[in-house]
C-alpha cells in the first residue's frame, strides 16, 4: 500500500464574515470528516484558498489542522507558492509542526522552464524530509507537469511519494501510472476530479483528493470499497453518482464558495464565507447547487 491512498479530502478553509479564520468551523469539518472514516486531510490545496491567506494565516492554518487531527489520519499541508523560497519557508514549517506530508503546485503566473521547474521542485525537496506530493493543475497554472517530467522530477528527488493529477483527461492520468507507477510501485497517483476515481482506480491508482469528498465522503468511501471487495456493479453505482458532480464546479470561479454551500446544503454546520475577492455564491446559483445535489441523492443526509 502506498503511503497516501483512499480519499483524502482538500479542506476548505473556513472563514467568518470578517475574514477570520474560524478555528471552531475547522475543528467541525476536521471531526466530520474523520468520523466519516477518510483515509487522509489535505489542508490549503486550492479549496483551502491559501492564495488568499497571507503567510502567517497559513501556517496558523497548519497548526490548527495538526493539533486538532492528533495523528488520528495523515495531514497534508499545501506550501506551494510562486516564490520558491516562501514554499521552502512553508514547507520547513509543516515538518516542524508535524504534518506527515506536503503537497506543492508548480508556480503559476510565469510558465517555467524544465530545469526551471527541475530546480524548484529540488530546493524544496532537499529543505526537507517530508514526503512531497506534486501538485499538477493545469487549468489553473497555465503549465502541465506532462508524464515525462514528472518521472525525471522522481527519479531526482527522493522525497517526491506522489501527484494529485487534476486534469480534465484521464488520459494523463494513465500516461502518469504507465511512465511512473509501474517503475516506481510506491509513488502514489491520485486523481483530482471526482469522476475521474474510478479510471484511476481501474488502472493502477491509488485514490483521489476530491472535493466531494467534504460533503458526499461516502460516495467515494463507498467506491473505493466496492472496488476493494471487487464488487464492481456496486462500484459502478457510486461512480454514476459521482459522475454529475463535477458540474457544480462550474457555478463560479474560484468555486470553494460552491463548496462549503454544498458542505452546508448537506448538514454541516459551518459558515460559507470565503475571502476577497471572491463572494460567497449567488442565490440564483445556489438554487442550481441544490437542484444537482437533490438530483444526486445528496440532500438525504441533511439535518
Amino acid at each position: 500500500m502506498t503511503r497516501f491512498h483512499g480519499l483524502i479530502p482538500p479542506v476548505p478553509t473556513i472563514v467568518n464574515e470578517d475574514n477570520q479564520i474560524d478555528i471552531d468551523g475547522i475543528k467541525v469539518v476536521i471531526d466530520h470528516l474523520i468520523d466519516e472514516g477518510v483515509n487522509g486531510l489535505l489542508f490549503l490545496g486550492t479549496l483551502g484558498e491559501f492564495t488568499q491567506l497571507n503567510l502567517e494565516e497559513r501556517k496558523k492554518v497548519a497548526e490548527i489542522a495538526v493539533e486538532h487531527v492528533d495523528g488520528r489520519v495523515p495531514v497534508i499541508i499545501g506550501t506551494g507558492s510562486t516564490n520558491t523560497r516562501e514554499a521552502i519557508q512553508l514547507s520547513r514549517h509543516s515538518e516542524s509542526i508535524g504534518a506527515e506530508g506536503i503537497i506543492v503546485i508548480n508556480p503559476y503566473y510565469t510558465p517555467l522552464s524544465e530545469e526551471h521547474l527541475l530546480y524548484h521542485y529540488e530546493s524544496i525537496g532537499n529543505a526537507v524530509r517530508l514526503p512531497l506530493l506534486l501538485y499538477n493543475f493545469p487549468a489553473f497554472t497555465g503549465q502541465d507537469l506532462n508524464p515525462d517530467l514528472i518521472k525525471k522530477l522522481v527519479e531526482t528527488i527522493p522525497t517526491i511519494s506522489g501527484i494529485k493529477d487534476t486534469v480534465d483527461s484521464v488520459g494523463h492520468i494513465r500516461e502518469v501510472l504507465l511512465k511512473v507507477k509501474n517503475e516506481h510501485p510506491e509513488f502514489s497517483v491520485l486523481c483530482g476530479y471526482d469522476d475521474h476515481l474510478l479510471p484511476t482506480l481501474a488502472a493502477g491508482g491509488d485514490g483521489g483528493i476530491c472535493a466531494s469528498g467534504n460533503f458526499a465522503p461516502h460516495l467515494a468511501l463507498g467506491l473505493l470499497g466496492a472496488f476493494e471487495n471487487q464488487d464492481f456493479e456496486q462500484a459502478v453505482v457510486h461512480h454514476q453518482q459521482l459522475v454529475s458532480i463535477p458540474q457544480i464546479y462550474n457555478l463560479d470561479t474560484p468555486f470553494a464558495n460552491v463548496i462549503k454551500e454544498a458542505m452546508k446544503q448537506s448538514g454541516m454546520e459551518i459558515p460559507a464565507h470565503v475571502l476577497p475577492p471572491a463572494k460567497p455564491l449567488r442565490e440564483n446559483k445556489k438554487k442550481e447547487l441544490i437542484e444537482v445535489l437533490k438530483g444526486a441523492d445528496l440532500l438525504s443526509v441533511k439535518k
